[in-house]
């Protein structure tokens, strides 16, 4: 906003700067998310009813632990991560709280982790990683499971440097964005909502909705 400095805060580990430069296209930027981003991402989700929340590509868990910290004690984190070494660092994080799973696995393969752990959807499913890199075939594919693994009601949080996922994301009911300034880069943040089955009613409320307006 003009007269306004906008601080941005964020510190990047060792770790994550070695496996940018070994795999500089499966991980989304070259700075972990802001302090700023974290919050409001994790300000998208109603820890009050969330039982089951998965996040794809948690990278070194800058998301995974707000959203660990504010979850209640019966709910359930499920980090998928493809990168070994990022996941033995998470494994290494978390590894004195039970609620967190992390799984070193292609977030494809939610689905078949939840009948594996008797878990019938997600609540919420939050994303970094960057879909527009993907094929078109697999960012649908990736999309269907997504769509299929939550609840209904459930949401799926993204956050990326463009919008273009919204275009391809059709399967969802409802879709809300803001471009949020405060991290480096850029960022638009989007909210999918599957339907909760009763015709086809979504449970973002009138306020939230005005809200997101004003900010996409």
């Amino acid at each position: 906003m003009q007269g306004q400095r906008v601080t941005i805060r964020f510190s990047m580990s060792a770790l994550f700067f070695k496996r940018f430069l070994k795999r500089p296209f499966q991980i989304a930027s070259i700075v972990p998310s802001s302090r700023a981003l974290v919050e409001r991402v994790a300000d998208k989700i109603d820890f009050d009813q969330a039982r089951v929340i998965a996040e794809y590509g948690p990278g070194e868990g800058v998301h995974s632990r707000e959203i660990a910290r504010r979850m209640r004690p019966d709910c359930q984190l499920l980090l998928f991560e493809l990168d070994a070494a990022f996941s033995r660092d998470l494994q290494r994080q978390f590894r004195g709280d039970p609620r967190v799973h992390v799984i070193n696995d292609n977030a494809a393969h939610l689905p078949l982790e939840l009948r594996r752990r008797a878990i019938d959807a997600c609540d919420y499913i939050v994303s970094g990683i960057p879909f527009s890199i993907l094929q078109i075939d697999k960012k649908r594919a990736l999309l269907q499971q997504t769509h299929d693994a939550l609840a209904a009601g459930g949401r799926f949080i993204i956050y990326q440097v463009t919008n273009e996922l919204k275009q391809h994301a059709k399967i969802f009911d409802r879709a809300e964005s803001e471009y949020f300034l405060q991290n480096i880069p850029p960022m638009f943040i989007t909210v999918f909502e599957k339907s909760n089955g009763r015709n086809g009613a979504s449970h973002l409320s009138l306020q939230e909705s005005r809200a997101s307006a004003n900010n996409a």
